[in-house]
């Protein structure tokens, strides 16, 4: 099993200037990247997520992940579900977190997107990302929620930046997380083996934390909301704060066979591949047909 990562860039509010003996590990390892061949060097993954750095998802797949590759987590500092392809702006604090001496990641105040932006552009400045693996999600993302999900968004922002990207979800109270992260680590190894194509996101739903529960594995396109709000429910509070309403959330079933939503349902592990050119094509000509103009 490949040993983790050490974090090679200590990251506080402020950049300071390095050492001289941390210019002559930087040296070193620009030298060795060159002077390995690129097919030689070992995978090296960025993984993220939109439930935070220290959650249980991200680091049970980070360890699964490093059988197999080079890792590094960066994620956001905090639970930043329902974020989408966010970014807060301004300027971020991004620092180390630690259990006792174990590193875990750097946390990034902003949103999982921003994560994935910076570690990509700064922590892969001398050494590039082959790969972002944003997961393990506590809850599913097939269907419509998809465009919701702050995991989906850290993957977009992957391809977005160039980078191959895969998303990881499973079933909402699943505490194991090891199925999932078993099944991205193939997933993984399969794709090695191949190329994954330009600007697309492979989205990976997983039902049940039992492999033998599981139906087995369905590539199908994304379709329906198995989850939808029904409307708002206002909330008695004891802070004194005005008008707070919580969403009143309805879990559905009716979906086309054809899709990843109705698969997950009938307890599939759900792989979809998700364009991030959201373009409708056949609508363009018709638009084209259109009697618009600019006014004069």
């Amino acid at each position: 099993m490949a040993r983790p990562e050490s974090p090679a860039l200590h990251i506080t509010r402020q950049f300071t200037f390095p050492t001289v003996g941390f210019l002559l590990l930087i040296c070193l390892s620009v030298a060795l990247t060159i002077a390995t061949p690129e097919s030689q060097r070992p995978l090296r993954i960025l993984v993220t997520n939109d439930d935070g750095v220290e959650s249980a998802g991200i680091q049970t797949l980070a360890e699964a992940l490093r059988a197999i590759a080079d890792v590094v987590v960066i994620a956001p500092d905090g639970n930043r579900s329902g974020s989408s392809h966010a970014s807060a702006g301004g300027p971020l604090s991004v620092r180390e977190h630690r259990d006792g001496d174990q590193f875990l990641g750097y946390g990034v105040s902003g949103f999982p997107a921003d994560a994935v932006r910076f570690g990509l552009l700064e922590l892969g400045r001398t050494r590039r990302f082959d790969l972002v693996v944003s997961g393990i999600n506590q809850g599913a993302n097939v269907g419509d929620v998809a465009h919701l999900s702050g995991t989906v968004g850290a993957a977009m922002e992957a391809v977005y930046l160039g980078v191959p990207a895969i998303a990881v979800s499973q079933e909402t109270g699943l505490i194991n997380y090891q199925v999932s992260a078993a099944f991205t680590v193939s997933l993984v190894e399969e794709w090695t083996r191949r190329s994954m194509p330009e600007r697309v996101v492979l989205s990976v739903n997983v039902p049940s934390d039992v492999a033998s529960e599981i139906a087995g594995v369905a590539a199908v396109p994304m379709g329906g909301s198995y989850l939808r709000t029904a409307g708002y429910e206002r909330q008695d509070n004891t802070q004194g704060i005005p008008g707070l309403y919580r969403a009143r959330r309805e879990r559905h079933s009716d979906f086309s066979p054809d899709t990843d939503s109705h698969a997950y349902d009938e307890g599939f592990i759900t792989v979809t591949p998700l364009r991030f050119d959201w373009t409708a094509e056949a609508m363009l000509a018709t638009i084209d047909g259109w009697r618009l103009a600019v006014p004069r």
